[in-house]
């Protein structure tokens, strides 16, 4: 479960306006976040499939979110895909 403290850091991160919370790149910051929660959590977890399954469900919404973002404004996406040190 992520923190009230990451997840506050994550908004802060990309937030376009001073109350963003909802643009496609804030919500890919959040995911992002939880991904890397889950993932360590799954190190340590190696049986725990609906962990797993969650985490395969988390990563497609990012990439759906990505390729919209991607779609609309191609200089955000790019931005976004580099703060957070992702992979195009």
């Amino acid at each position: 479960m992520i923190t009230r403290e990451n997840k506050q850091a994550a908004i802060a991160n990309l937030a376009t306006a001073k109350n963003d919370t909802g643009s496609p790149q804030v919500q890919v910051g959040i995911l992002t976040a939880r991904i890397q929660e889950i993932t360590i959590h799954l190190r340590a977890n190696k049986h725990d499939f609906m962990a797993r399954r969650g985490l395969v469900q988390m990563v497609g919404k990012r990439k759906r979110l990505l390729k919209y973002l991607a779609d609309q404004n191609a200089k955000a996406y790019l931005a976004t895909v580099k703060k957070l040190g992702l992979r195009k």
